[in-house]
């Protein structure tokens, strides 16, 4: 069986919402439900959660995860990515204990409506496409890029252009190329992706849509839509998903 770790990021600092993941969302603080999706999954052979703050890990063990380290301050930053995260995390498993899984599942706090069947047709998905470095969890975009316009010091210009199609940005949405949204459901990365290439997804990237849309919590005034959506979807469970874009 294929070793697979899931990776939930949950630093402690936050300045949309303090403590963010453990703020009480339906009952249980934030990080319960991604603790619980990597227990439920029948892939995930291992769920760690990577975190600066004692309290948080003092509440992982509690929910079953393991905290086999602490997360450096300088990696738990408002401008440290992801890929630090992930790269300390990776090097710190091998370097202790010589673990090294087949992929790694991301799975934010901050995206708590998931289904376990879901994550675990994505790792089957990867899984059955090595050349794929990483998979992306995507959903249809509601507001398309080239509508956006850039400010330069000549006067505004468009942030993309097409040239089979000038002057995109006054065209009608229908007609502009299908674009698609990171969703932050669940993403998964094969190591060599972020050891060897430096990187997040590697060189080539395994899309995963989902056709509905997710809830990324970031500011207070989602909390109840949130709270909303997880009753929802435990009396039914959302698995539209499909790969491909």
């Amino acid at each position: 069986m294929s070793e697979i770790l899931a990776l939930i990021p949950a630093r402690g600092g936050s300045k949309g919402i303090p403590r963010k993941n453990l703020v009480p969302v339906a009952g249980k603080p934030l990080i319960a439900y991604s603790i619980e999706h990597a227990l439920r999954s029948k892939r995930i052979t291992r769920t760690i959660v990577s975190t600066d703050d004692a309290e948080i890990a003092d509440v992982a063990r509690q929910l079953g995860a393991e905290v086999p380290f602490m997360r450096p301050a300088e990696y738990a930053t408002d401008l440290a990515t992801d890929f630090e995260v992930f790269d300390h995390a990776l090097r710190a498993l091998r370097d202790q204990s010589g673990y090294e899984p087949e992929l790694v599942v991301q799975l934010r706090p901050t995206t708590p409506v998931r289904d376990s069947v879901v994550i675990d047709r994505a790792i089957e998905l990867l899984l059955a496409t090595p050349q794929a470095d990483s998979l992306k969890s995507l959903s249809p975009s509601k507001f398309s890029p080239y509508k956006l316009w850039v400010l330069e010091k000549d006067g505004a210009k468009p942030l993309l252009e097409l040239d089979e199609l000038p002057e995109a940005h006054s065209m009608p949405r229908q007609i502009l190329p299908t674009v698609y949204a990171g969703n932050g459901y669940v993403d998964i990365t094969r190591p060599r992706a972020v050891l060897e290439l430096n990187s997040m997804v590697g060189r080539v990237v395994l899309p995963f849509v989902l056709q509905q849309q997710t809830i990324d919590l970031d500011y207070a005034d989602q909390l109840q839509a949130l709270e909303r959506a997880l009753q929802a979807q435990g009396s039914e469970p959302a698995r539209a998903a499909e790969s491909g874009a």
